[in-house]
């Protein structure tokens, strides 16, 4: 699991990762999405073709697929270009927003919806939630979950039969049965959404159609998708304020960084260079991604190979153990807190001034100390071949995180849900956004020199809820801090033109359920070698096991898959 998860964020101020949507911008989300996913699920239902697994790709997808179609309603400041998120960068005119659901949808039906949710969630009856209701016609009742443990009741609820009308599940939890068990529970929605029936949801027509493909299960449109820019979403952010005042330069090699490091590193000062770089490292050693287990297989050679077969992979974790050995990572990383506990306020009090993370806390961390700390500047740093050269990146899949309908629900609920997310789908600069992403205007936020700022009930209210639901497409705009829009978006389309799309790039594939669990530890054993408890030897016996336990078969499996659905390799 990646620390992203997640998306370019399209609201103000979360995890990592995870949409790159408001609820993305909040360091506490970030550190869950690391730690998510771990524990296993004991059962959640499944069916054949889960059992099997498989992907539906080609002529098979087209049939299912909605049409795609670009919304008018208003024109990005920054276009996407490379994979990039398109950017906003102009003060929003809250007497002229635009409206994109001009016919409210829903029928006053109800409908429940678990979601996870990282703070402290408000009750049902809050202003946001009457108010959002109000729009779209719909009566949704909230059912949220601590998003720090919602594989853990997730798994309790699939495996039930009480299982609400919606349910979220982002890609970081869709691990050992779940797959199998989203096929098995949850509703199709072609017969509503397929070709040109979504244009009666135009909203819902504009998510590109990457993002619709990864939403297929089983041969079936089942998801309603968060949208992400395909650009690998964790950048080396850094203390700009620090590097300026002390003359630091920017590394542009693993060689360079290391020097860097060693510079920057006084702990009797109490600083030190940076935080777990291992994300950063597989980037810029050009590891194929491992952000899902598809994205994690690629032909390479004309073999099909896995991101730990490759010497890169074993470069990068040796290159991050020696930074942990040299003591350049703060202590706090070193003993694991970093999963526990948020680092901001120690990046933020300079005692480690490097630290990857998503893309979306490149704003987050800025926001947050803007009015408190007028001095501090966080920017990201491009990532760099390891060699000095061009880096070689593999790109992130493009959606990320999905709300799914209960199998057992009417065509009442679902078309009632329908009505939901064509709302949360708004594009930036609309009414139905401004909604979704801030609330009423006087209760949740306020307008300076034209820009909303949130009140106190808006920040407990008006968070990470209707936003997961479904999405606009990927979307960066921070109004108040216009150049970090720029600074974000640009990243990204520097970014986009050195990264691969590796050979099942997009495809929503489900592993056969024998083999799920095949790398469960994988990611532990990587981070107990980064910090020195484990040898690069270790790795390379847990490889060998791997292969021997069903990886060579898996590769077999994933080699059939790919001759039978073709590449999305470019």
């Amino acid at each position: 699991m990646t620390p992203n998860a997640a998306s370019a964020s399209s609201a103000p101020s979360r995890r990592s990762s995870p949409s790159r949507r408001s609820f993305l911008a909040s360091t506490a989300v970030a550190a869950a999405a690391v730690a998510g996913g771990t524990p296993l699920l004991a059962a959640c239902g499944s069916s054949d073709s889960g059992s099997r697994g498989g992907t539906t790709s080609g002529k098979n997808a087209k049939k299912i697929l909605p049409a795609y179609v670009a919304s008018d309603v208003v024109t990005p400041d920054i276009p996407s270009r490379n994979g990039s998120s398109m950017g906003f960068t102009g003060k929003l005119d809250v007497a002229t927003l635009k409206t994109s659901v001009p016919k409210k949808l829903g029928k006053g039906g109800k409908v429940t919806v678990m979601s996870p949710f990282w703070g402290s969630p408000p009750k049902q009856n809050c202003a946001y939630y009457t108010a959002a209701n109000a729009m779209i016609g719909v009566d949704v009742q909230w059912q949220n979950q601590d998003g720090n443990t919602y594989d853990q009741k997730l798994g309790a609820v699939l495996a039930s039969s009480d299982i609400p009308d919606v349910v979220v599940i982002p890609g970081w939890n869709m691990t050992a049965k779940i797959p199998s068990a989203i096929i098995g529970k949850f509703a199709d929605l072609g017969p509503y959404l397929s070709g040109d029936k979504v244009k009666e949801y135009p909203n819902l027509a504009a998510i590109p159609t990457d993002a619709w493909q990864r939403s297929l299960f089983g041969g079936k449109l089942m998801g309603l998708p968060m949208p992400a820019s395909y650009v690998q979403n964790i950048v080396p952010l850094y203390r700009q304020d620090i590097f300026d005042k002390q003359g630091y330069e920017v590394p542009r090699s693993a060689a360079e960084f290391m020097a860097l490091a060693k510079e920057i590193t006084n702990a009797r000062a109490k600083r030190w260079a940076c935080g777990d770089m291992k994300w950063t490292a597989f980037n810029t050693f050009g590891v194929i991604s491992g952000g899902e287990k598809s994205l994690s297989w690629t032909v390479v050679d004309g073999r099909m190979t896995h991101r730990m077969e490759t010497p890169e992979y074993l470069e990068a974790l040796e290159w991050t153990r020696k930074l942990f050995a040299a003591g350049y990572v703060h202590p706090d990383f070193k003993l694991g807190k970093s999963q526990a506990t948020d680092p901001s306020a120690k990046f933020a009090a300079g005692e480690f001034l490097i630290w990857n993370n998503d893309i979306s806390n490149w704003y987050g961390q800025q926001a947050v100390q803007a009015t408190q700390n007028p001095g501090f500047k966080v920017w990201g740093m491009d990532l760099w071949g390891h060699d000095g050269g061009n880096p070689v990146l593999w790109a992130a899949n493009p959606a990320g995180i999905f709300a799914f309908v209960n199998k057992k629900a009417s065509e009442s609920v679902i078309r009632d849900v329908l009505a939901v997310a064509d709302v949360t789908a708004a594009p930036y600069g609309t009414k139905e956004w401004m909604m979704t992403n801030y609330g009423v205007e006087g209760t949740h936020y306020t307008l300076r020199n034209g820009v909303p700022v949130k009140t106190d009930k808006g920040n407990n209210e008006v968070a990470n809820a209707f936003v997961m639901v479904a999405s606009p497409a990927a979307t960066i705009a921070h109004p108040d801090l216009p150049d970090y829009t720029k600074g974000m978006v640009g990243w990204q389309q520097r970014m986009g033109a050195f990264t691969r799309k590796s050979s099942f790039w997009g495809l929503q594939v489900v592993e056969p359920s024998r083999w799920t669990n095949l790398t469960n530890d994988m990611e532990q054993l990587e981070d107990d070698i980064v910090r020195g408890h484990k040898k690069i030897s270790d790795m390379q016996q847990y490889i060998s096991d791997w292969r021997s336990r069903g990886g060579d078969k898996l590769r077999d499996w994933y080699k059939k898959l790919l001759d039978d659905s073709g590449s999305a390799a470019s």
